[in-house]
């Protein structure tokens, strides 16, 4: 079973699909390794345009949600296969940040759908945030999954619909500001997320 991945595959890995049990035997080399459907995904460490991104979005989500909520940034094991064994799951995604409950938390992972993943889009990521793991998002339940690309400042935001299926909810572009009501309401405007000490004001 090989790796999707813009890097070097790790050697050695077993002629099976994955687990999450596999997953503690991965090299300690600054890459973030996930896990979908028994695929390894390998991706690089990120640039400086992504982790700002990360760090502004984080710091805006924190400042503006309720106590109940808990959002952290990657790397943070999300696995919707919680309840079974390690070596039975083959599932486990880490986006760039995250909203849920604090109270679906383990010290170790998040065991349920996240109400919030978001994806900050990188070169050689691009086709598996745009596709794969949108759909992963869309299969376990993730109400809410935001995709934002650094080179062209957008944002586009997916909301489940009755059906469980993805429909797009805003994009977004530069100045222009979304408005998001789930997990809870917040302003982001996507320019605001590369600079530093910013906030949107009025649309």
């Amino acid at each position: 079973m090989g790796a999707m991945t813009a890097t070097t595959e790790p050697a050695g890995l077993p002629p099976r699909p994955l687990t999450v049990a596999d997953l503690g035997e991965m090299p300690d080399d600054g890459h973030r390794y996930e896990l979908l459907d028994g695929v390894l995904i390998v991706s690089p460490a990120p640039g400086t345009s992504h982790q700002m991104i990360v760090g502004q979005l984080f710091k805006r989500l924190d400042d503006t949600g309720p106590a109940e909520f808990l959002i952290l940034v990657a790397p943070f094991a999300v696995r919707p296969q919680g309840r079974l064994p390690l070596h039975e799951q083959v599932t486990e995604l880490q986006p760039d940040v995250l909203v849920a409950r604090q109270a679906d938390f383990t010290d170790r992972d998040l065991s349920t759908a996240p109400l919030l993943a978001v994806e900050v889009l990188s070169p050689s990521t691009r086709l598996i945030d745009l596709n794969l793991k949108r759909a992963a998002y869309e299969r376990m339940g993730a109400a809410s999954f935001w995709l934002i690309d650094p080179k062209t400042v957008e944002l586009w935001a997916y909301e489940l619909d009755d059906d469980g299926r993805y429909r797009q909810v805003a994009h977004v572009i530069g100045e222009q500001v979304f408005e998001a009501r789930r997990p809870f309401p917040v302003s982001v405007r996507p320019a605001d997320l590369l600079r530093r000490g910013t906030s949107p004001g009025p649309g």
